[in-house]
């Protein structure tokens, strides 16, 4: 059973990365037919994009932005040797958001964590996940920010983000984190029906109780304005 799991994780990485520059609908719906024929795809599934073709927008992946600017654009890029998901633009508007989301599956209940690095960024920097994602108005995202070194949830809701209380504590605009740097930061997210639990390298950062989008959607990352990051080893743990 182990090697038929880590078979199913290294084919979920090759058929998400066969290079697209955009998502045709053509383009889509092949991608997702080779991806529901693996067996039991969505309860491991590990996105590393070494497979990936460099300044393309990964098969089986969309992308969008909320806000204002004219733009988003992630690829996969080389870091070092390494194949890294980025986003690139440097859009000025502050009211600006970047999403990428994975078009194979809906989940409901998920642990999703991944490696964040902030590579640059005057306005903002870093990123993080988004989930029960509906839309490019609709969905729940949390995100860490080297910038001012605090980490908050929000949801977006036609369009309009707002930060949410935290479980024991009120509406605090998040919790501040220890220094992030530059350097690579591992995001950790549970989401357990209107419960989502918060970690950052290991430790968990608070609790957020929240019913507005109580359905399945898809997941995917985040960044703001101009945050130029990298992202890589993309975990999703689907949960009953």
């Amino acid at each position: 059973m182990k090697k038929i799991s880590v078979f199913i994780l290294i084919s979920v990485a090759f058929i998400s990365c066969n290079g697209a520059e955009t998502n045709t609908p053509e383009q889509t719906a092949k991608n997702l037919d080779a991806v529901r024929s693996l067996p039991d795809l969505t309860k491991d599934t590990i996105f590393n994009f070494e497979n990936c073709e460099t300044n393309k927008l990964p098969d089986g992946w969309s992308q969008y932005y909320t806000g204002r600017g004219d733009k988003t654009e992630w690829k996969t890029v080389d870091d070092n040797g390494n194949k890294v998901l980025a986003q690139l633009s440097q859009g000025r508007s502050n009211y600006h958001f970047n999403e990428v989301v994975f078009d194979g599956f809906k989940v409901k209940n998920v642990e999703l964590t991944v490696k964040m690095k902030a590579v640059k960024g005057k306005i903002d920097q870093g990123g993080g996940f988004v989930w029960r994602f509906i839309d490019k108005d609709n969905y729940y995202v949390v995100r860490a920010n080297p910038l001012e070194d605090n980490y908050v949830l929000y949801k977006v809701e036609e369009g309009r983000r707002t930060d949410l209380p935290l479980v024991g504590k009120g509406r605090t605009y998040g919790t501040d984190t220890e220094p992030l740097g530059n350097g690579w930061n591992t995001l950790k997210l549970t989401v357990r029906d209107d419960l989502f639990t918060v970690y950052l390298n290991g430790k968990e950062y608070f609790k957020v109780k929240d019913k507005t989008f109580a359905e399945a959607g898809k997941i995917g990352l985040w960044t703001k304005a101009d945050a130029v990051s990298y992202f890589d080893d993309f975990e999703v743990k689907i949960k009953d």
